[in-house]
């Protein structure tokens, strides 16, 4: 099975620069967007033989995560289950025989961290979810997840230390997660790797390669013999960010 993530920044503008040719070019089992920035009825793509699962902010234009999938789950469930954590349509899960499909778009913490202590909040709500879910089955968890986890994960570590996306403290939560049962499928895979996923719109910092790694496929431990491989589509254009995915057997 295949599984892609991409960050859209704004689904109806993504459909214009050649989401409807990417997605069936990849013909995934499984396709997990975020940054919607839409509600639902704004766009029209109807792809045959997925079924679709929306959740959007409650501000318009903001926001939002969707899942595309072959399979029909079991179940489907939004947010997190925690009121202050729900309003802005930043998970999905999907539930299946033998896993959970979390799509999620994790909020930023902002210039000069403005917005880091509600970051640190959802991290434990988030973790304490996932955890609830990995007791119950396997989880695959995927998104923009705005953090570079180590120095590899982004051009400019020196210079980008406590910027948000790398500060101690959301790295530090990456690792509890991972520390509690979970593993970064690329990083694994690949430690020495470097490739990223998002690249500011500034300075031609695309063209460049000045990008960060913060979008990524996070699966239980007991899940990773499974996955076959772990990939960034680099080349793919239509957003600030690219596409990632992983094969799983």
């Amino acid at each position: 099975m295949k599984f892609i993530s991409w960050n859209v920044n704004g689904f109806r503008a993504c459909l214009d620069k050649g989401f409807r040719e990417f997605f069936d070019d990849q013909n995934a089992d499984f396709v997990c967007i975020q940054e919607t920035k839409m509600q639902p009825g704004q766009a029209a793509f109807e792809p045959e033989g997925y079924y679709q699962y929306w959740y959007s902010a409650e501000k318009k234009g903001y926001s939002g995560t969707a899942i595309f999938t072959k399979h029909e789950p079991l179940s489907v469930s939004y947010g997190i289950g925690i009121p202050e954590h729900d309003t802005e349509g930043r998970a999905i899960t999907l539930e299946y025989e033998d896993f959970y499909l979390l799509c999620v778009y994790t909020p930023n913490a902002q210039r000069e961290l403005a917005r880091l202590d509600y970051r640190m909040a959802w991290e434990n709500a988030l973790r304490g979810y996932i955890k609830s879910l990995d007791e119950k089955k396997p989880v695959i968890y995927c998104g923009d997840l705005n953090v570079a986890h180590n120095e590899i994960d982004l051009k400019n570590p020196k210079t980008n230390h406590q910027s948000a996306g790398f500060s101690d403290e959301e790295r530090g939560k990456f690792t509890e997660l991972l520390e509690s049962g979970f593993t970064d499928t690329f990083r694994t895979l690949y430690p020495d790797k470097i490739e990223y996923s998002w690249w500011s719109y500034m300075f031609s910092a695309r063209a460049k390669n000045v990008g960060w790694r913060i979008d990524y496929f996070v699966v239980s431990n007991r899940l990773f013999p499974r996955v076959k491989d772990s990939f960034i589509l680099t080349s793919v254009m239509g957003s600030d960010h690219c596409p990632v995915g992983i094969e799983l057997e």
